[in-house]
């Protein structure tokens, strides 16, 4: 084999060409303190607890403890592949001491636990015969994957020798085991998360020039992925985003390490973006709902608190930087600068600098961040990455020009090019942005500047160069300006900006608002933000009330209501806040940038609605429904899905995963098994929510409650092709003191399992009373009480208008005025036009069977 570094051909150099990451300098205050809160964090670890794991394997004694939360877990050791890429690129931008004293250090550490077989991780090698054997493991080949990165980082920021030798080594571990695999095999291995192998590799191989590395890449190359894919079939749905998209990056990879011949992998990667970022993303730039995609343009009904996992962002932000430099096409900028600023520097809290995992687009959640030594979440590790090259993606360049592709305060040295740029900028608050030259060597510079003239402007671009102003060029997405420039030249930019709406391809009326480049939100206050726990210590956002997600709109239809748009916000503060105009909401929802939304519960996404239409009682019915399986669930897992899994105990024989019409399932067969431990509720009935698809007609399944036979059966249903739901009782009798349980599926026979969501339950309440039954006018003939059920209100004559407040006992209740479902949370109007009015209000209990009639009688006297 060759060791050296292989040679690009000329068909995949890349069209523009980044600078070092010294030579751009940010002087925004808000990246800034980003950056500085980042650097903080990570000179605030110690690097032997993060070693300790990897000391253990080898048989050295550790110097330290390991972390808590993912890094005890058998994903140990990814934070160590993520701490080394964000110190990479750290020590790239500053050429801080402190840094570059912590990478030599990790990496001499990482050589003496390395074995001699050239393996190197915090967790024993079985984890891998695991996956092979369908045994369950947490993605070993995810975390491999961050290790290689971080070593090949700190090699290509720092020339560490070390670190190429060790990289190299471990290089080879992976090729011997993937070589041995068989096609079977391999396809096992595949169907595990397992990062981006292929990409890593293959930026190996660019490094060391071996063949051996390259075999190794393309054992991850997953064709059956990629091919349906470049032909611009949407296979998405329920594919796991965050090893979907680092898959591509892969084939891009593939692309620029071998050159035209792989023309297939750079088509299959700008066909996945498309596809992404079309059909799959909302207004952020974040995507996925539960770490995995949807079906195409159904993003309305995904909105929940567990949406844009930003893992997903931060290589979406990869992928199209990278097409960007093979194309020049300013679609990928405009994707780029909306994501960066709406989903990642959203993610971060200026003030801790810790960083979210998931981001809600369900409106009425609230942000939650990371502890700094607790959770060592993934997102933790690509903040860390994210925030340590904030600099990376301003500037671009190729022999003659200088492409400024975001506007952010800050500094450019390009020797390339003989100048400094100093820009200046205050987007969104202000639409000018200035330019200062400084030309190096004291002699003028012929260059082309070109200036991206965002998707987001609002009318023509203005030009000035010293004051006065110029004509320019507009080509391909910039404003060109080709000139000689000389020293002390100031140029000023004006991009216009206005508010915009935005709806979902399955939601017309269901929208979110921009102005220019920043998405806005509605702050909605600070009741009870208790967090929940999901996956491996992954902290969430609650909602445990019902919050209004919806905007009436007075005198005009929803689209009427859009029409008028320009019409219908106003601004309202100093700086940047708008209110709405023509809706119930006028007083009430202040729209903000969203990236500086860190401590309320917010709304992106509004659904537009006329009073009382069926739309409105649609949206009203399907939020009840949603919230009391919500409110009833002990116990849940997206089965599949390997954290949540792992968080639950997962056990099993001749067991795997699949994906089945876009659905996740867990199967088995041949007396094959698989079992959770959920949770209970003691001395209650519980309830064990199972989904299954209508192809499993005839086959077999039992299940086990600790060893106990709870069901045990031939699946049927009469819905052709279809999931469903299962709900088994688990008695109290049976439960008794028990706050968990062994849930076992025996699959006796041919193929089976369970697919979806697995749920442990309590039962629905069946109180169907009202618990406030009040009028803004008139006199009650008795006070109110619950189990009274019929009253006369009389009002002063000439009252042509009350609001009443009908509030059941349970929140998840519905409560009808006559036929129509209404909004109980909020006051509703009552129109009086005779001297006599009937009302008869039907309360439903949140069991949706139990039912309640109040009669009130509206005397005018």
């Amino acid at each position: 084999m060759t060791i050296g570094t292989t040679p690009h051909t000329a068909a995949n150099k890349p069209v523009l060409h980044d600078f070092r990451m010294d030579q751009v300098s940010i002087t925004d205050p808000y990246f800034m303190n980003a950056f500085a809160k980042e650097i903080q964090y990570l000179k605030s670890y110690d690097s032997d607890r993060l070693l300790a794991g990897f000391r253990e394997n080898k048989g050295l004694a550790p110097k330290a403890d390991k972390y808590p939360g993912w890094e005890n877990t058998e994903i140990r050791g990814h934070t160590l592949g993520h701490y080394l890429a964000a110190l990479a690129q750290a020590y790239q931008s500053t050429k801080d001491d402190e840094i570059g004293l912590r990478l030599k250090y990790i990496v001499s550490e990482l050589a003496l636990c390395q074995l001699e077989s050239g393996y190197l991780s915090a967790f024993s090698e079985q984890l891998f015969d695991n996956v092979e054997n369908k045994q369950p493991a947490w993605v070993p080949w995810y975390t491999m994957h961050k290790i290689i990165s971080g070593l090949t980082a700190v090699y290509s920021a720092t020339g560490n020798e070390t670190a190429y030798a060790v990289v190299t080594k471990l290089g080879e571990w992976v090729y011997r085991r993937t070589s041995s695999w068989s096609p079977g095999i391999q396809q096992i291995v595949l169907s595990v998360e397992y990062g981006g192998m292929n990409d890593c590799l293959y930026e190996l191989y660019k490094i060391t020039g071996d063949e051996h590395h390259l075999s190794a890449a393309h054992q991850f190359d997953e064709l059956t992925l990629f091919t349906p894919v470049r032909e611009g079939k949407d296979i998405l749905k329920g594919k796991h985003a965050n090893t979907t998209i680092p898959k591509f990056l892969g084939a891009l990879n593939r692309y620029l390490a071998l050159g035209k011949s792989e023309q297939f992998y750079l088509e299959a990667a700008a066909q996945f973006w498309e596809m992404v970022v079309h059909h799959h993303s909302y207004i952020t730039g974040g995507n996925s709902e539960w770490e995995h995609f949807g079906d195409p343009d159904m993003l309305d009904r995904e909105r929940s608190n567990f949406t844009a996992e930003t893992c997903n962002s931060y290589n979406m932000l990869k992928l199209s930087r990278e097409l960007f430099k093979l194309t020049g096409d300013v679609k990928y900028v405009d994707f780029y600068e909306n994501t960066f600023l709406n989903a990642i520097v959203s993610s971060q809290h200026p003030h801790t600098g810790m960083t979210m995992y998931f981001q809600p687009m369900a409106t009425g959640y609230f942000k939650v961040y990371s502890s700094p030594f607790e959770h060592f979440w993934c997102c933790t590790g690509t903040g860390m990455e994210s925030f340590t090259k904030l600099n990376d993606s301003i500037y671009f360049h190729n022999s003659g020009s200088i492409y400024v592709n975001q506007y952010i305060s800050s500094t450019l040295l390009s020797e390339e090019h003989g100048l400094k740029l100093t820009q200046t900028a205050t987007l969104p608050y202000s639409d000018t942005v200035q330019f200062t030259v400084q030309t190096l060597q004291n002699k003028d510079t012929a260059l082309s500047l070109k200036l991206r003239l965002p998707d987001w402007i609002a009318a023509e671009p203005v030009l000035s160069l010293n004051g006065k102003p110029v004509s320019f060029v507009t080509e391909e997405g910039y404003a060109v300006l080709d000139r000689v420039w000389a020293d002390g030249d100031i140029l000023k930019l004006k991009v216009p900006m206005k508010l915009n709406y935005f709806n979902l391809p399955d939601a017309k009326h269901v929208v979110a608002f921009k102005y220019g480049p920043v998405v806005l939100s509605a702050a909605l206050g600070q009741d009870d933000m208790s967090q929940s726990a999901t996956g491996v210590a992954v902290s969430v956002p609650t909602r445990n009330m019902l919050v209004k997600d919806f905007i009436t709109t007075v005198n005009a239809s929803p689209e009427e209501w859009l029409n008028g748009f320009a019409d219908h916000f106003e601004t309202v503060e100093d700086g940047l806040a708008f209110a709405l105009r023509g809706t119930d909401e006028d007083n009430r929802l202040v729209f903000t940038p969203h990236y500086k939304q860190h401590s309320e519960r917010y709304g992106i996404y509004w659904r537009l609605v006329e009073a009382d239409s069926a739309e409105l009682q649609a949206h009203i019915l399907q939020a009840k429904l949603h919230q009391r399986v919500q409110d009833a669930t002990i116990d849940s897992l997206p089965v599949g899905n390997d954290q949540y899994e792992l968080e639950h105990g997962i056990q099993g024989e001749n067991t795997s995963v699949a994906t089945w019409d876009g659905y996740n399932i867990r199967k088995s067969e041949n007396n094959g098994w698989f079992s959770y431990r959920l949770k209970l509720v003691p001395q209650t009935d519980n309830y064990l929510s199972v989904t299954y698809f209508s192809g499993s007609n005839g086959k077999e399944i039992a299940i086990y409650v600790d060893g106990e036979l709870l069901a045990s059966e031939t699946l049927h249903t009469d819905k052709p092709r279809s999931f469903y739901n299962k709900r088994y009782l688990i008695p109290a009798a049976s439960v008794q003191d028990k706050t968990e349980a062994e849930i076992k599926f025996v699959i006796p026979g041919q193929e089976n399992g369970i697919f979806d969501l697995l749920r442990m339950m309590t039962g629905f309440d069946a109180d169907a009373r009202l618990q406030e039954l009040s009028f803004s006018r008139g006199v009650l003939s008795d006070p109110f009480s619950s189990n009274t059920t019929s009253y006369t209100l009389t009002v002063p004559q000439g009252t042509e208008l009350l609001e009443m407040k009908a509030v059941p006992k349970h929140k998840n209740a519905l409560v009808y005025v006559g036929d129509i479902l209404v909004e109980d949370t909020s006051p509703r109007e009552i129109a009086l036009e005779d001297s006599r009015t009937e009302l008869t209000l039907t309360v439903k209990a949140e069991d949706h069977s139990t039912v309640q009639e109040y009669k009130v009688t509206v005397l005018k006297k």
